[in-house]
């Protein structure tokens, strides 16, 4: 699993807060279009949500559960997007004075995108991890104002 990372203008609580807020999900997951539903202990282990992916009018629906959660520090998440396949993705918050250093990192696990995984399909991931970072920051750092 590669990481990206980011520092993000606000603290791991108000992080924490996006992420803990599944039907924001689609707001920072790259590829994600619509939540159908959120278990109403999300994120706590075993709980999961149940959302689209890809565009319109050709989506997928599936499923992301939390695998490991520890509030203000760390979401550990098996993301379902069949046929592409699932993977685990992990979310650490370190705090950084005022601020959060996010790493982020995607693994696949089943499917296709194990099968297929190569430099491309890394840089890919890597790619949308990084833009994933950027929409959570903005959502971070906007409801923090």
């Amino acid at each position: 699993m590669k990481e990206v990372s980011r520092r993000i203008d606000a603290s791991p609580e108000q992080i924490w807060a996006v992420l803990k807020d599944g039907w924001l999900y689609t707001g920072w997951v790259v590829g994600a279009a619509h939540i159908r539903a959120v278990d109403p202990s999300w994120p706590a282990v075993g709980s999961t949500l149940h959302h689209a992916v890809g565009a319109w009018p050709m989506q997928l629906k599936d499923s992301t559960s939390v695998l490991e959660s520890e509030p203000n520090r760390r979401l550990v998440l098996q993301a379902r997007g069949w046929p592409v396949g699932e993977a685990r993705v992990e979310v650490i918050l370190e705090p950084d004075g005022a601020n959060t250093l996010v790493r982020m990192g995607e693994t696949p696990t089943d499917g296709p995108g194990k099968w297929l995984h190569n430099p491309l399909q890394q840089k890919m991931l890597e790619a949308r991890n990084r833009e994933a970072l950027a929409r959570l920051a903005s959502m971070a750092v906007g409801r923090a104002s």
